[in-house]
């Protein structure tokens, strides 16, 4: 009997499976490899931090965990990707409300989703049904995993955070592999024995891969009734404390069951953001800080508010409310601003950071945006009392801006060619 000349990945024999076969192909140190692993390093060259998000147990609200982790990341200033790599259950399209989004290509480089501050992607970006299944083996998982990686625009980011499916199966490793080196895993438990059991196990995971863990977080720990106060144990209480305890790993705090953030996800809010002032807000910010520890610097794009330009005078910086990539015609209504370094002897944009403003309160953003360095605020309207405050705050206002292209706004406002029609919000 012939001797099988399949490629043993259990799905037949030859002509072998194209994510197989780009296996096999490598594996004689052909120049494919060498060139494919350049281009690995020089993306990930452009990541300072990457973060994974995982459990042994599905259900636990990883993903959750893993979405609001970002989010407080991007609101503590930093760029911030996330990727997911739950081949078989993406859910971080959803939690975002973006379920129609579509992937675009640009130069041959696949451009990720930008939503709320984050660059994202996922393979639920990639499939024609949302309902469809992925029946892939793990070949095949390791190949868009790596593809995610290499051939994603993540630009220059500060943290990538990683939402990782439950186990410690290919997917988890594959990112511990091709990522390395990972700055470290963020371990995802409910408090009941038998979540942790398993949770144990990603624990150990990490330790045999040389994968450092930031710590534990025990989700959906205790109800907090909104009415009364009263806590209730749900789940019992305290188990991914001891757990933690018991490994000798950090514990970074307990998230409590909130209905807030399971509404939250099916709206595709993040919850960090529009219920900032709740507890389990708070716990979120919590479980960051410690992942805000690894780094306090600024990326590339990110420039001090003392950045100077070739003639020593301080850059300009000029902030333009965004939403949904353009100009939002109230200040007060976006979603992120668009703040552009820009030098006014070459009258030339020199750099880009997109920022998740605090909550919209009175006085709040001018002070904000002064503390990030701005000197020129571009809106479609903004009314009386708020030009006085941005001005008290040392930001000149411009007012009446067509929507458009942030960059080509700051442009045309450097050249003394914007075109200013009526303040669409006077009052």
């Amino acid at each position: 009997m012939a001797k099988d000349e399949g490629c043993g990945c259990g799905q037949g024999r030859a002509p072998r499976h194209d994510a197989c076969a780009a296996v096999h192909k490598s594996e004689d140190g052909s120049l494919d490899e060498f060139l494919d692993q350049q281009a690995l390093d020089e993306r990930l060259q452009r990541i300072r931090h990457r973060i994974i998000v995982m459990s042994g147990k599905g259900g636990v609200g990883k993903s959750t965990v893993a979405a609001n982790v970002a989010i407080s990341l991007a609101l503590s200033g930093k760029s911030v990707g996330l990727l997911d790599v739950d081949i078989h259950g993406p859910s971080i399209p959803k939690m975002l409300k973006l379920g129609d989004a579509a992937v675009r290509m640009k130069n041959g480089v696949i451009q990720p989703v930008e939503k709320a501050g984050l660059k994202v992607m996922s393979i639920g970006f990639l499939l024609r049904d949302r309902d469809e299944a992925v029946i892939w083996r793990g070949p095949m998982k390791i190949g868009v995993i790596k593809q995610f990686l290499k051939d994603v625009e993540w630009g220059d980011l500060d943290y990538l955070v990683i939402d990782s499916p439950p186990g410690t199966g290919d997917e988890p490793l594959s990112v511990a592999q091709l990522a390395a080196p990972v700055d470290g895993a963020v371990i995802v438990t409910t408090p009941q024995d038998v979540a942790t059991a398993d949770v144990r196990k990603s624990i150990n995971f990490c330790r045999q891969l040389n994968l450092p863990v930031l710590g534990v977080v025990e989700n959906m720990s205790g109800f907090v009734c909104p009415k009364c106060g009263t806590v209730t144990d749900i789940f019992k209480a305290g188990g991914g404390e001891r757990m933690a305890a018991d490994t000798g790993v950090p514990f970074l705090g307990r998230i409590p069951v909130d209905p807030a953030v399971g509404e939250a996800c099916d709206d595709g809010k993040p919850f960090v953001y529009h219920y900032s002032r709740t507890e389990t807000a708070k716990a979120f910010e919590r479980v960051v800080t410690p992942i805000l520890a690894l780094s306090n610097k600024v990326t590339t794009e990110q420039m001090p508010n003392n950045t100077t330009n070739e003639g020593g005078k301080t850059a300009m910086k000029i902030a333009i409310p965004v939403a949904d990539g353009k100009l939002c015609m109230h200040f007060g209504h976006c979603e992120q601003f668009a703040l552009l370094a820009a030098d006014e002897k070459t009258k030339k944009v020199t750099g880009k950071q997109m920022l998740i403003p605090p909550p919209h309160e009175p006085g709040v953003l001018p002070r904000w945006l002064h503390e990030q360095g701005a000197n020129v605020i571009i809106a479609g309207g903004m009314g009386q009392r708020a030009q006085a405050l941005f001005a008290e705050n040392n930001i000149k206002v411009v007012v009446g801006a067509a929507s458009g292209d942030p960059e080509e706004l700051a442009s045309q406002y450097l050249a003394g060619v914007l075109a200013s029609g009526t303040n669409v919000c006077d009052h």
